[in-house]
C-alpha cells in the first residue's frame, strides 16, 4: 500500500489497490458535466485543452470560493457516473486518474485497465473537510461556469480511496 501520492510522479500509480487510503499531495484540476462539454468542444476543434490532459488528475467538483485562510469553501465530490460519457476518451489521452463518489460504468473500467490509471474516491458530504487540504485555487478556464468553471488546485495530503485500481479491481458491488 502507498500512503502519499505525488501528483507530479505517476511512476508508482500501478502499485495502488482497490480499498487503499492514500493522501494525495500536488496539482489537480477539477471539472463538471459543463466543463467536460466544453474540453471535448476543444478536442473536437483539434484546440489546445485548459490543461494537459496527459499525465493529470481530474476531480469531479464544483468548489465554492474560501473564507478567512481557506483557498475554498466546500469542495466535496459529484456523482462521477456523470461524467462516464467523457472518461474513456480522456484516459486514452493519458489521464492518471478521476476523483469523485460512486461506482463507474464498464466502459470507464476498462479504460482504466488499459491504460494503467485509476479512479480515486472522495468521501461525499464531506467537502468542508475536504477543502482543509486544499492550499490553493485558480480559475483556468470557462470562468461563465461559476463554480463549475475548470480550477487548478494545489492538494496536500488529501485523503482518498482507491475505488479502482489499474487492474480493474473495484471496491464497488457488480
Amino acid at each position: 500500500m502507498i500512503n502519499e501520492l505525488f501528483t507530479n510522479d505517476i511512476s508508482n500509480i500501478g502499485n495502488l489497490k482497490a480499498g487503499d487510503l492514500i493522501y494525495l499531495t500536488g496539482t489537480v484540476y477539477t471539472a463538471r458535466d459543463a466543463a467536460h462539454k466544453k474540453i471535448f468542444d476543444l478536442l473536437d476543434r483539434g484546440e489546445k485543452t485548459p490543461f494537459e490532459i496527459r499525465g493529470s488528475f481530474i476531480y469531479f467538483a464544483g468548489p465554492t470560493p474560501g473564507k478567512g485562510t481557506l483557498a475554498v469553501g466546500a469542495c466535496g465530490p459529484t456523482t462521477s457516473s456523470r461524467m462516464d460519457p467523457y472518461t474513456p476518451r480522456l484516459m486514452r489521452l493519458g489521464l492518471a486518474a478521476t476523483i469523485g463518489k460512486g461506482a463507474r460504468s464498464p466502459e470507464v473500467v476498462k479504460s482504466i485497465t488499459e491504460t494503467g490509471g485509476v479512479y480515486l474516491c472522495a468521501i461525499g458530504g464531506a467537502g468542508a473537510l475536504a477543502s482543509e487540504a486544499i492550499k490553493s485555487m485558480e480559475v483556468i478556464a470557462f470562468d461563465e461556469l461559476g463554480c463549475e468553471s475548470v480550477k487548478k488546485l494545489t492538494v496536500e495530503k488529501f485523503p482518498l480511496y482507491v475505488g479502482i485500481d489499474s487492474n480493474g479491481n473495484t471496491i464497488f458491488k457488480a
